[in-house]
């Protein structure tokens, strides 16, 4: 916790001594940018082109700045790969059909910034192309004598 003004020292005078404290602690060393200038500004930046720039330089997810609607848009665009990657039928399915119940929910209420029209995702067509994409599974070979002969060895080790 930082220490209280004293009385009498005007706040330029603390601020400049709790900052030459601080570099004969070495508190600055080793920073990026350290000994360079900061950068020149051409023009006045507004609060969205700061917003933009830090997401930039933070490499962030810019998703919870976007409209509801460019969202919905941005996940419908990525929509085919998650289904592709769910291991069950069912899964993919609920998959299109949940987000199909938040686009159903962004057409019913009112918009919280621009309108953007999504779309609705075809449940039906986005499942079928899940089933093109499966690797065909061989059927499992009829029962055959195996099960029979393993319980034959357990009922003979068993007597033994």
């Amino acid at each position: 916790m930082t220490q209280r003004k004293p009385t009498g020292m005007s706040f330029e005078t603390w601020i400049d001594s709790q900052i030459t404290r601080a570099q004969e602690d070495g508190a600055f060393d080793g920073l990026d940018g350290a000994g360079k200038p900061l950068p020149r500004r051409t023009r006045e930046q507004t609060s969205y082109d700061w917003a933009l720039e830090w997401a930039k330089r933070e490499n962030a997810d810019v998703v919870g700045m976007l409209p509801s609607g460019l969202v919905l848009r941005r996940e419908r665009e990525e929509l085919p790969g998650l289904v592709a990657r769910q291991p069950t039928e069912e899964l993919a399915r609920a998959v299109v059909e949940a987000h199909t119940a938040r686009v159903d929910q962004y057409y019913r209420r009112l918009a919280d910034g621009p309108w953007i029209p999504v779309g609705m995702p075809d449940v039906e067509e986005l499942v079928a192309e899940w089933r093109r994409t499966r690797p065909v599974v061989a059927a499992e070979p009829a029962a055959s004598e195996a099960p029979s002969s393993r319980r034959r060895r357990w009922l003979r080790r068993r007597a033994a």
